[in-house]
């Protein structure tokens, strides 16, 4: 840290306000906010971050500090989002990739049209932007329901002087370019489909029979029938969708979080008068201990850009672990302009939403990861070859296994172990071992020591196949104790690497350096992976224990 840091950090006050960090190039790299920015900002550098890698490397690269104050929390919340979106730093996690995420845009002219764009403002186009939403596919379906209920200009220009186009002919155009519709009655459809993106569905149902009354009584006999057949089309539509409370007014946003193998899913549930309307989806690579932080980022960056209509309130369990309820419903109220209310899904009802969004949101995330450990099982020859190129081994890794050891103060100590053959877990070859050797005293070296001579023991019979590679879990001293247990056995022609959590650094036996392998490599996420499943199958297992453990006194 260099003396102008030291400085700067002296003189942090205890106020509300934001903090820019800057690297040595000047770049700001980072932007947060804070309730006491002293503390805050000191919490980076008084602490060791052994549990978020990003936050570890963030540190590492700060050479300047700057800070904002402001009157209060949530002014700071503002000025974060403000910030952000004007400096990009690279360590905020943003919608960065918004360009996969479009909206549709009701476009700002005397007679407008309904658009998909790829983000907001491209090509400095002006109008009413809806979404985002995260299906493609099912917008340009949307698109065409559009047309077809609202028919709305679709050339920007006219396409012939004296005569209307196909579009209106076909009914999918009211042919303003013509004079054929005027202004108001255009501006009324316009505003019908407003409410419809909106999702106020009964007050556009009855709009449009008041405005089919209205027609019938001028004797305006073939509007009527048209806007008849939109509002029937309309009204079948509405029925397909699945009504969650009838006869309610129920207007919320349920976001389910889901987690596990190094994925984020976060799902966003729209109910509007009652009706679930849509969900939206999305899918990111987040470290466990950093899924919360990119949550809360995630929620604020999502809210900050919203172009639909706020909810009235938003329910989700995940909201309770960032706390901070009356702040953020302070801020919603500031960018809404309506009060939006934040539940953690307590009550009955709540729980029944909650529970809906947490399926949704665990079938997204087993489908991710079977996505992506096909993919791996598919490409293993070239995972394989590149680990065994890259990692300097003597075997190709067609059956890997890897230990791990769970305890509380020395407690019910037991021991996983792990087997992953051609990319994919072999659930039927785990093992599970309780510790003896350790018991009542932590020793993780011991306990590794126990577990694998009575694995090795076992090399050539049944069920035991020889591994070509092991994985212990942790860095350059975990390793060099295997190797001299390894060593004490005279076990040979088996692979062993550490993967230490902090760098997600892999070392080998008798060398200094680690290697690193590529932060978005399926190599590094196959054995994170089988790390991870180590982990979890010895806590697993550790709790057992400790359950019977207790019932016993």
């Amino acid at each position: 840290m260099n003396e102008t840091l030291k400085e700067t950090l002296k003189m942090l006050p205890s106020l509300p306000g934001c903090y820019l960090y800057h690297d040595k190039e000047g770049e700001i790299i980072y932007v947060g906010k804070a309730k006491n920015l002293k503390r805050r900002v000191k919490s980076y550098f008084n602490r060791k971050h052994h549990d978020s890698v990003k936050v570890n490397v963030l540190v590492s690269q700060i050479e300047k500090l700057e800070y904002i104050i402001t009157n209060s929390e949530v002014e700071a919340l503002i000025l974060e989002s403000h910030l952000i979106k004007k400096h990009k730093p690279k360590y905020n996690i943003l919608l960065k990739d918004d360009k996969k995420y479009p909206y549709f845009l009701i476009t700002d002219e005397d007679f407008p049209r309904i658009q998909i764009v790829r983000k907001r403002n491209i090509n400095k186009l002006k109008g009413r932007y809806y979404g985002p939403y995260t299906n493609i596919g099912a917008m340009h379906s949307t698109l065409d329901f559009l047309k077809k209920i609202f028919p709305l200009k679709q050339c920007k220009t006219p396409r012939f002087k004296s005569r209307p186009c196909l579009y209106y002919s076909i009914g999918k155009c009211l042919a303003p370019c013509q004079g054929l519709v005027t202004s108001e009655e255009y501006k009324a459809v316009v505003h019908q489909a407003e409410l419809f993106l909106s999702g106020k569905q009964s007050e556009l149902l009855k709009q449009l029979m008041e405005q089919i009354q209205k027609y019938s009584d001028s004797e305006q006999f073939e509007k009527a029938a048209r806007l008849r057949d939109s509002y029937l089309d309309l009204k079948k539509t509405l029925e397909k969708q699945k009504v969650v409370y009838e006869n309610t007014k129920l207007n919320e946003d349920v976001i389910s979080l889901a987690h596990e193998d190094g994925i984020l899913v976060i799902v966003i549930m729209m109910i509007r008068e009652g009706r679930l309307i849509d969900k939206k989806d999305f899918t990111f690579e987040v470290e466990e201990e950093d899924k919360i932080e990119y949550f809360e980022t995630f929620f604020k960056d999502y809210y900050n850009t919203l172009s639909l209509e706020f909810p009235d309130k938003i329910v989700s369990d995940a909201l309770e672990q960032i706390g901070q309820k009356s702040l953020y419903e302070e801020w919603l109220h500031i960018i809404s302009g309506k009060n939006v209310k934040i539940s953690y899904g307590k009550s009955a009802q709540g729980k029944e939403l909650q529970k809906l969004a947490d399926k949704n949101a665990q079938v997204i995330l087993n489908n991710a990861k079977l996505s992506k450990m096909s993919k791996i099982n598919e490409d293993f020859n070239l995972i394989g070859s590149y680990l065994k190129e890259k990692l300097h081994l003597n075997n190709f890794p067609y059956r890997m296994e890897c230990y791990d050891i769970s305890h509380i103060q020395g407690t019910n100590t037991v021991a996983s172990m792990v087997t992953f053959i051609n990319g994919l877990s072999k659930k039927s070859e785990y093992k599970k071992f309780k510790i003896k050797s350790a018991e009542g005293k932590p020793d993780d070296f011991l306990s590794m020591k126990e577990v694998l001579t009575r694995r090795l023991s076992h090399l050539g019979e049944k069920g035991w196949d020889k591994p070509d590679l092991i994985i212990i879990d942790g860095g350059k001293g975990q390793l060099s104790s295997v190797m001299q247990i390894v060593g004490e056995m005279g076990i040979e022609g088996i692979d062993f690497v550490s993967l230490a959590k902090r760098e997600e650094e892999v070392f080998l036996p008798n060398k200094s350096d680690s290697i690193l392998l590529p932060r978005e490599s399926s190599a590094l996420f196959l054995i994170q992976r089988i790390r991870d499943e180590a982990h979890r199958f010895a806590i697993t297992f550790h709790r057992k224990l400790r359950g019977k453990s207790a019932l016993k006194e």
